[in-house]
């Protein structure tokens, strides 16, 4: 059977035959010497046809079709004017070698050729890439790497774009980086309070919040100064407590610190002013977070929290990666680990990942944790895919989903039956703006006619049925009714 090869390239498509019919093993070293040298690798395999592409747009959406694995008009022209044509009624007496089975699925569905992608065909189209420009004489020195990278630059803008009101990879690196920077703000206050507890030690346990505290340094450095100016209403803004502000500074007159010299004090200061420079960032970038989040998943924040919905988003890695997700992966997203620890010593599974940090579970009592986080998963899976999938931007169906949490809550703790989600649907619908989705809502007086319909359909389907049994029972009781023959006795 013969064997045609199919080779993409950045210039245009490539239709080559394999000249010898005998297939040797891929392993043998002939094959892989005829492949370095073009004088043994023309013996084997030469050019049928080749069309180059019309322009870069032209080449742009083959290249697209075949990472797709569909058969564009081009690729398919192309095809049916030099493949050998089989006669109507007969299977084609060759094989069509492809480097990838999603684009031979698609020709043989459409065309009824036989593909194949082997690792012969493998190895002869890597003879072919690395040939290619002494089999098309056309191509002059260097076209095919111009081909190759402005294919390789627009086929990548194309993969990249983006809607700019909805990014979800910003919501990602902001999470991210809001975590590393509460790790690093817990350090920073740590070693701040350290260094600044040996010249004024009673501070830190009357200032219990770090930012107030590296704020309180700023503003006070040398506890001396307490004593030559009056900083009571500067020290009482920065608390929010007159009460507190009036303990720090009556501590300051008793304190037992030793002193510290200016070089020390300045360094102290620096970094404290770093570490309140560092906390207004982290609050810039908590608003910058909500805001993202209220645009590219407004329902799924007002579910969850702007804090849980982009850990989910970012554990995924984008929001249609969570869109995709069943409810049950997304329950137990990021407890990996212990689920692969419970499957592997036949322990218990555990009931929550991420998810675990919303307020709705630790309302819970101990024993509905599992139920609320189950039913709290399903509901942020459809929060995700109205998020990914809907055109308009609107958070009603997280505020409507929100409240069913809520229902389901109180019906756990009460035993008051939540409404159906098909009701809450309806209302998200309405206030939306969207309308019902076709055939989602029915009347009564519909359903009623669709029932009357089907049941007279099923009717007129059981006469034929009724009046053949009738016929048989008829001609059964005529049979019963003759009078049955006496047999004669033989004299």
């Amino acid at each position: 059977m013969a064997l045609y090869l199919l080779y993409e390239s950045s210039s245009g498509f490539a239709l080559l035959e394999q000249l010898e019919g005998e297939e040797i093993a891929i392993e043998a070293e002939d094959v892989q010497k005829s492949v370095q040298d073009m004088k043994k690798f023309s013996q084997i395999v030469k050019l049928r046809a080749f069309i180059p592409f019309s322009s870069a747009e032209n080449a742009l959406e083959c290249c697209n079709d075949i990472s797709e694995g569909v058969l564009s008009e081009t690729l398919k022209t192309f095809l049916e004017q030099n493949l050998p044509k089989a006669k109507p009624g007969k299977k084609s007496k060759f094989k069509l070698g492809v480097t990838d089975n999603k684009i031979g699925n698609a020709i043989s569905e459409e065309m009824d050729v036989k593909c194949v992608a082997t690792e012969l065909t493998a190895e002869l189209l890597r003879g072919v890439r690395q040939h290619f420009s002494h089999f098309v004489s056309d191509l002059k020195e260097g076209d095919v790497e111009r081909a190759q990278l402005g294919l390789a630059h627009s086929y990548s803008r194309s993969k990249v774009k983006f809607n700019v009101n909805r990014v979800d990879n910003m919501i990602i690196q902001s999470i991210s980086l809001l975590d590393q920077i509460d790790k690093d703000l817990n350090t920073m206050s740590m070693r701040v309070r350290e260094w600044y507890s040996w010249h004024f030690p009673e501070m830190v346990k009357i200032v219990s919040e770090n930012n107030a505290f590296a704020k309180l340094i700023v503003c006070i450095q040398n506890r001396d100064s307490l004593k030559a100016e009056d900083k009571s209403e500067e020290i009482a803004e920065i608390c929010g407590d007159e009460d507190l502000a009036g303990a720090i500074v009556a501590a300051s007159k008793a304190s037992m610190g030793y002193d510290i010299n200016e070089i020390d004090m300045h360094n102290i200061v620096t970094f404290a002013e770093r570490v309140t420079a560092l906390f207004a960032y982290r609050k810039d970038l908590q608003n910058y977070l909500h805001e993202r989040m209220s645009t590219v998943a407004p329902n799924l924040a007002t579910l969850v929290g702007e804090a849980v919905g982009a850990r989910l988003i970012s554990h995924a890695g984008s929001l249609t990666n969570l869109a995709k997700y069943p409810a049950s992966t997304l329950q137990i997203l990021g407890a990996e680990k212990a689920l692969f620890r419970a499957l592997k010593t036949k322990g218990n599974t555990p009931k929550y990942g991420l998810i675990f940090h919303s307020s709705f579970i630790g309302r819970a009592a101990t024993k509905n944790k599992g139920r609320i986080s189950r039913y709290l998963a399903n509901k942020c899976s459809i929060a995700s895919r109205i998020d990914c999938f809907s055109e308009v931007s609107t958070n009603v169906f997280g505020l409507k989903l929100r409240d069913q949490v809520e229902e389901r809550l109180a019906f756990y703790d009460t035993g008051k039956a939540p409404r159906k989600n098909l009701t809450v649907m309806q209302e998200a619908m309405t206030e939306a703006g969207t309308g019902p989705a076709e055939g989602a809502t029915k009347s009564k007086k519909d359903k009623k006619e669709k029932k009357q319909k089907r049941e007279e359909a099923e009717e007129e389907e059981e006469k034929p049925k009724k009046k053949k049994k009738a016929k048989v029972v008829e001609e059964s009781e005529e049979e019963e009714e003759k009078p049955k023959k006496k047999k004669k006795s033989k004299a």
